[in-house]
């Protein structure tokens, strides 16, 4: 064998091994044996459920979720309006409602079932029920219904004490926004002590305002505090577009403890009345009539053998137009109940909230240019 030749071939026996070396190391690098890597793993809470990781905050909420949606009730309501043509036009509502006794009571909204002809209750393991209509309290927009269930253990949900709550202290809302049922939301107590007026005759006094998302379909469905306790009714949002802007409102739970034991011990809720029908002095009104004050309740009329009657309160005596509108001159003006500043019906309502039929109540009035108290002793709201 030649000398080039030689050469040629150690050179290809050289390639080869090399190219046997790489193959080698290749697949001991791909299947051979490793020593295992160390990988930090992510904290997890000793209270974590499932297989997922929660965080302490998202522990919370799985477990109020749990132990809350099965008391959270979706409310269809049903009644029949007229049309222009005197038609029967059968509407439709929805809202939401809890639990809160094992015999079937159930809190909600009064605009929930205002109005309605039949009430169904869908509790969250989706068993249904007609309810009852029991009462409410129009003012607090607050109403009891009742279901029967039929032996079966109703979940209650256990009512905490608003009193107590705390700015920034975490709330969950559980409810059927546009339909779907017992929905969470979570957020804080944004502000407390509020005074939301939701309508011509109806507030929410000393509200609950919270950043939890809170939509129609909520309204009438639980607030609920970190231990499970109900500390409020969703009632309302502030938003010109109809749907969550991060500011909801909800009525303190003591309010509507108070009002499901009126309801509950007598059929109807015991609001205090002073007994006057009374005109919130407009701009202009007051120079018109020569009055020393510029705000203030004019009474128009005391209900005969009233609370403002007995106590010497006086009505207008002389009938004037005001625009379109009769009204009656020349009565007492009412400018302070209590001591609380009173320029309008909702001031009114707000200190009357407070009492219970048989309080009596420092009244300030002007009659004529002269300033007067007088002590009442309130009366009850008829039916």
């Amino acid at each position: 064998m030649t000398q080039p030749r030689m050469g040629i071939r150690a050179i290809r026996l050289i390639l080869l091994g090399m190219m046997i070396g790489f193959a080698a190391y290749w697949a001991g690098a791909r299947w051979g044996a490793h020593q295992a890597t160390k990988v930090e793993a992510l904290p997890i809470s000793a209270k974590g459920e499932g297989n997922g990781i929660l965080t302490d905050e998202e522990t919370i909420n799985v477990r109020v979720y749990r132990a809350a949606s099965p008391a959270v009730a979706n409310i269809i309501t049903r009644a029949v309006e007229y049309d222009f043509f005197m038609d029967a036009v059968p509407v439709e509502g929805a809202g939401s409602g809890f639990v809160i006794d094992p015999e079937g009571y159930v809190l909600t909204n009064f605009h929930v079932v205002q109005g309605a002809q039949s009430i169904d209750v869908t509790l969250g393991d989706r068993s249904r029920y007609p309810a009852k209509y029991i009462g409410a309290d129009q003012r607090n927009d607050v109403a009891l219904i009742k279901i029967d269930p039929k032996g079966r253990k109703l979940t209650a949900l256990p009512l905490g004490d608003s009193s107590a709550l705390q700015v920034g202290q975490h709330v969950l809302a559980i409810g059927n926004p546009f339909g779907f049922q017992s929905t969470l939301t979570t957020g804080v107590v944004s502000a407390l002590g509020r005074t939301v007026q939701t309508s011509q005759t109806t507030f929410i006094d000393e509200a609950i305002q919270t950043d939890a998302a809170i939509n129609r379909g909520n309204s009438g469905g639980p607030l609920i505090n970190s231990r499970g306790e109900v500390i409020g009714i969703n009632s309302a949002i502030y938003t010109p577009s109809g749907t969550t802007a991060g500011i909801g409102f909800a009525i303190p739970i003591n309010t509507a403890k108070l009002i499901a034991h009126d309801l509950r011990t007598d059929g109807r809720v015991h609001q205090a009345v002073l007994g006057v029908e009374s005109l919130p002095l407009a701009p202009g009104l007051a120079e018109a009539l020569d009055l020393p004050v510029q705000e203030g309740l004019l009474i128009q009329r005391t209900a005969r053998g009233g609370p403002a009657d007995k106590a010497g309160l006086r009505g207008g005596d002389h009938p004037a137009l005001l625009g379109m509108r009769r009204i009656f001159i020349g009565g007492d003006v009412i400018v302070a109940v209590d001591g609380q500043k009173t320029s309008s019906q909702l001031d009114l309502s707000l200190v009357l909230n407070h009492k219970r039929p048989g309080n009596t109540v420092a009244v300030t009035f002007y009659r004529g240019g002269r300033k007067m108290d007088v002590q009442v002793t309130l009366g009850e709201r008829s039916e």
